[in-house]
């Protein structure tokens, strides 16, 4: 153990020859290095069997003796010669063969702990791919082996779902689920309908009524629906749910064909589910991955959160500084070696073929050796840390009591939990309206026929409508009015009762575009009636003008209050007129191509001319503290934007309701209305777009103080746009000068405080979603909705909420979370989001700071061992650093820490635009991580350096050697990181302490362990009892205390005076409480506002 400090560098010169040409590129800590050295030690053993073995195939000892017949002559004739078996004259040297080489390799490699290591740290990235895989995996083949009836042969066979072909006839029993695209031939039902559920395919939990084929109503057995004799042309396989287009030609025996047209009333969806109905026929269309659920489905794209990319950018930059290291190392290594007697003392001359070696190749040799020494700087252990703490972190999502719905018994699920640190980031808040700011439960406020109201608490119970006390009505239409709106709402209520009073002839199905639905009927008086329902904005222009007013009056006053609107008008056909739409509709209907159209302008001319009978008004209530909710997110410093397929007078009342406009709040619009339907409608919206630009770009001075998210208006502006309108801006016509028109309406909209997009299709709400989510800085974006048309902006947003509302679980299965009300956003960001984006963050610069400060006292020691590559600290201390004695603590606080109490942050929310983009992760803080690495890197060797000046540090004269100077720097380093670690907590628990003490009793009791004993597999003992001895001397003990303070002062200095800095900030608060005319930029308690138009209104 004797030696002094400059060991190394004799050492390094002692070294055999034969150590040279490849001990060089693995020095003695490569038996620990990390993934850099187990790559390089696969390609380095990938060629060593070409080199010669060290030992001799023949070393084993061989017991007996062996008789040699000299001449292969036996010794006697009489005697049978048997030839023996020796071995021949063949030289094996090498220690792989072909064969051999990969198990014999593998072995040897993973026979070293940080191999080992590194390869459970594969196997941990990869595991989520690979139980996602599995479960989809579980899932096809449940769907695929379920068990189907096929009717052959008259007969019914059972076979698995996959083995389903198009033209299959299917059976189909109540409340199982379609296993492909049908169309519907025959059912249980004499009139040949069914009832169907397609939650999980658009969440819609309704029944849906579908038709069967006219001529095939009848056959409702196995045999007669075996004899059915036909074809079937329809479209090839498209995404779209609600269209279809085709035609079925029955040919009968002795009878011309006959040809009926298919639609979507026809199609029986797989994934759908049968209801009220005993069993059905059906003839595949579409299988497997043509059927329209398939065509549908959207795979999750990967998410990656801000703090993958911060972590690749901190990566390139400790690439760049071990690049650096390993250069400067390797060039001033020939620097000193220039001088013969260091590059060739005379204790080790070099052989001829050393002198001979090519320089350059000798070079990158040592450069690689340099590479592995100082790979330990990149943090490999990092990732596994970090993937172990969004696991383990995201348990304390679903195990959150507060975030437990008592109504449907469930609480949060978390999906994914890659983007746990995200829900602290986020920017931008798009959310629906229907089932997510409101219950989804549609209760009967009042009804108007002919200007008279009607108003009454009526409740809904198994689909009727049941009154709980007398009517109240102001005024009353006549009788026969009354009679005819109550058949009218009975007819499309789909109630039994209808039938007996009509003849239902022809439905003229609800599509967005017409935003109405009609029925034609016929009376038991043999009248012909057409019945009419929808919007208001669909149905006004198509009735009597003069029967318009008194009608509107209830409409707008209902729309303002926040209530749904539906009008209801009706026509009295001629024999005459009837047939000639039942004709157009036949023909369009038989038609391939452009049926929808044909349809459509069947549609537009019978329902023109109509009598306005009266309008409905029915209320969803607002979900509770969903208000305070979107308050507290606009405290926090996110935009809210509602988009929804609601009217506009409905959704802006409900944005009143939920605060998210305030009565100080100026609205710009941009709809239908205000833009016109004429030919110069985008010259209009080119106006408008440019004067509400003006208005909030151009006239307003720019902001210079700097606040983060600050509202820079102090005027507050919403911005209101439809569909159509969106529509203009984001796909101009051709021939327009309206290119920029998506610039400009984008800078309009990041200027208003609240967005509001009404009348919304699905794919507009992704588009709007894409369009915030790929602005400058991209911003995060978080997404929320309950059904299925939310789906595609919860995939398409930085992180997707989905509400396990009433509109199916579509959207919470797609979705990144799940809560059951929207709530429940608030703690899930304000709360979770927020320390899991600081702890993460601490997590990552941490990790950085004390591989540089593991590091940077190998990179100094080169400098003093002639740039030999001798390792400063032992391969124990090298493998066990990350392992073990700095792990623990970090994910303990990286899983518990909370440097602000919960119930603080959520009812703070201002707290949250401390940490928002990605502040914690920036460069500022990053250089001040590693600058405090390199500081005390700095003050570990050089502290224990100078006291290595003095050689002799025991009385009885002997000296400390290398690696008791090694072991005393690894000492200090150990402590230090991990009582700086305690500093930074503020939430103790009794797993903090466990980790954080336990760590360093066990590097203790590890070392003494370490060097107490002869280890019989380890060729030098170097270790044996230096950390024991080093413990002997009191300079030591004073120098590691000494030296853990001094590195640990900065910290403690800032700490000290940043609560000085808190405490006068407490001070000063309290002093502006106390001010009376002391107010917020945006009140955080906000009137509710909803329904300020009506006198006679109800408040949600």
């Amino acid at each position: 153990m004797a030696g002094s400090l400059l060991e190394p560098r004799v050492a390094g010169h002692k070294r055999l020859s034969c150590l040279r040409a490849r001990d060089a590129l693995l020095p003695q800590s490569c038996s620990a290095s990390p993934l850099f050295e187990f790559i390089l030690l696969q390609f380095s053993s990938s060629f060593s069997w070409l080199l010669r073995s060290r030992g001799c195939a023949g070393e084993e000892k061989r017991v007996g003796t062996r008789t040699v017949v000299v001449g292969h002559r036996p010794v006697s004739e009489t005697d049978a010669y048997v030839a023996q078996k020796f071995c021949d004259n063949r030289i094996v040297s090498s220690k792989y063969t072909l064969w051999n080489f990969l198990p014999k390799n593998l072995f040897e490699q993973f026979r070293r702990i940080a191999n080992f290591y590194f390869l459970i740290i594969f196997l941990v990235q990869v595991r989520a791919l690979i139980l996602c895989c599995l479960y989809l995996h579980r899932a096809d083949n449940e769907v695929n082996k379920s068990n189907v009836f096929i009717v052959e042969n008259a007969k019914q066979v059972q076979k698995e779902s996959e083995k389903i072909k198009v033209g299959d006839i299917v059976e189909v029993k109540a409340d199982e689920t379609f296993p492909c695209d049908l169309i519907f031939l025959a059912s249980s039902s004499v009139d040949g309908t069914c009832y169907v559920t397609t939650a999980s395919l658009d969440g819609e939990s309704n029944f849906k009524t579908h038709y069967a084929v006219r001529d095939t109503t009848v056959l409702c057995t196995d045999e007669a629906i075996d004899a059915l004799t036909a074809t079937i042309e329809c479209e090839q396989p498209q995404p779209d749910l609600y269209k279809f287009v085709g035609r079925i030609i029955i040919y009968g025996s002795n009878q011309e064909p006959v040809a009926r047209s298919l639609g979507p009333e026809n199609l029986l969806l797989k994934g759908a589910t049968l209801k009220n109905t005993k069993k059905i026929y059906g003839v595949a269309v579409y299988t497997g991955m043509e059927t329209k659920m398939a065509l549908n489905y959207q795979g999750k794209s990967q998410k990656r959160s801000a703090v993958e990319k911060s972590i690749n950018a901190f990566l390139i930059v400790y690439l760049c500084i071990l690049l650096s290291k390993a250069t400067v190392c390797t060039t001033l290594k020939y620097v000193w070696q220039s001088n013969p007697f260091n590059d060739e003392p005379w204790y080790n001359e070099k052989t001829k073929k050393e002198r001979e070696a090519f320089k350059v190749l000798r070079m990158f040799t040592d450069f690689l050796s340099f590479m592995v020494l100082f790979n330990f700087i990149i943090p490999v252990s990092m990732y596994v840390t970090v993937e172990m703490q969004k696991f383990l972190g995201s348990f304390f999502i679903s195990w959150d009591k507060e975030m437990y719905d008592e109504e449907i018994k469930e609480g949060a699920l978390v999906n994914t939990s890659d983007l746990n640190e995200e829900l602290g980031q986020v920017e931008y808040v798009f959310t629906d309206k229907t089932g997510t700011l409101t219950e989804n439960s549609m209760e009967f406020i009042e009804c108007c026929i002919d200007g008279h109201k009607y108003k009454d608490c009526i409740s809904e119970v198994d689909g009727f409508s049941q009154t709980d006390g007398p009517l109240k009505y102001y005024g009353k239409a006549e009788k026969s009015r009354e009679e005819l709106f109550l058949r009218a709402l009975c007819l499309y209520a789909g109630f039994l009762i209808s039938s007996l009073w009509y003849q239902l002839l022809h439905v003229l199905n609800f599509d967005p575009v017409r935003r109405r639905m009609s029925v034609i009927v016929r009376t038991t008086t043999g009248k012909l009636l057409l019945f009419c329902k929808g919007a208001d904005s669909s149905i006004f222009p198509r009735v009597q003008q003069e029967e318009i007013q008194q009608t509107k009056v209830h409409v707008d006053r209902n729309a303002m209050d926040g209530y749904r609107t539906l009008c209801v008008a009706f026509k009295e056909l001629t024999q005459k007129e009837y047939d000639k739409i039942d004709r157009q509709l036949n023909e369009a209907k038989m038609a391939l191509q452009d049926r929808e159209e044909k349809m459509a302008k069947v549609f537009e001319d019978a329902e023109a001319d109509m009598h306005l009978i009266g309008a409905t008004a029915v209320e969803d209530r607002l979900q509770e503290q969903s208000a305070e909710t979107i308050e507290a997110l606009h405290a926090a410093g996110m935009k809210v934007w509602v988009l929804t397929g609601d009217k506009m007078e409905t959704a802006k009342s409900t944005c009143y309701a939920c605060r998210l406009f305030q009565t100080s709040t100026e609205l710009l619009e941009l709809t239908a209305k205000m833009v016109g339907e004429s030919e110069r409608k985008e010259d209009r919206l080119h106006e408008l777009l440019m004067e509400y630009h003006k208005k909030l770009i151009q006239d307003v001075p720019k902001n210079r103080g700097g606040l983060k998210r600050s509202w820079t208006l102090s005027q507050e502006y919403g911005l209101i746009i439809d569909g159509s309108t969106l529509s203009l801006i984001l796909n101009p016509s051709q021939d327009s000068s309206s290119s920029n028109y998506k610039n400009i309406f984008l800078q309009i909209c990041l200027k208003c405080t609240a967005v509001l997009c009404c009348r919304m299709a699905p794919l507009q709400k992704a588009q709007i979603v894409r369009m915030v989510k790929n602005t400058k800085g991209s911003p995060i974006t978080l997404s929320v909705g309950d059904g299925a048309n939310d789906v595609s902006m919860i995939l398409e947003a930085h992180v997707g909420i989905g509400i396990k509302g009433k509109e199916g679980r579509q959207a919470s299965r797609n979705s990144d979370y799940a809560v059951p009300k929207f709530k429940h956003l608030r703690k899930l960001l304000l709360a979770h989001g927020h320390l899991y984006y600081v702890r993460i963050a601490h997590l990552v610069q941490y990790f950085f700071y004390k591989n540089l400060c593991f590091i940077l006292p190998q990179f100094l020691y080169q400098f003093f061992c002639g740039f030999s590559q001798q390792p400063l600290y032992d391969a124990a201390y090298l493998t066990m650093y990350n392992i073990c004695f700095t792990s623990l603590p970090i994910l303990a606080y990286s899983l518990l820490e909370q440097h602000i109490n919960i119930d603080t942050l959520t009812s703070d929310p201002q707290l949250y635009m401390k940490v928002s983009d990605n502040a914690m992760l920036q460069w500022r803080p990053f250089l001040y991580w590693t600058f405090l690495g390199a500081f005390e890197g700095l003050v570990f060797f050089f502290g224990v350096y100078f006291l290595f000046q003095n050689s002799s540090l025991e009385d009885n004269g002997k000296v400390f050697g290398n690696w008791t100077f090694g072991t005393i720097v690894f000492t200090v380093l150990v402590f230090t990181v991990t009582l700086k670690l305690a500093l930074d907590t503020r939430f103790w628990t009794w797993m903090n302490h466990f980790v954080i003490w336990g760590s360093l009793a066990f590097y203790v009791f590890f070392s003494f362990f370490w060097g107490g004993v002869i280890w019989p597999f380890l060729k030098q003992q170097r270790m044996y009892f230096v950390f024991a001895h080093m413990l002997t001397s009191v300079s030591t003990w004073l120098a590691i205390v000494l030296l853990i303070f001094i590195s640990l002062f900065p910290e403690i200095l800032l700490i000290v005076l940043k609560n000085i800095k808190e405490k006068n900030h407490q001070v000063r608060n309290q002093m502006i409480r106390k001010a009376p005319d002391s107010l917020s930029a945006r009140p955080s308690v906000r009137p509710l506002l909803l329904r300020t138009f009506s006198d006679e209104s109800n408040v949600l």
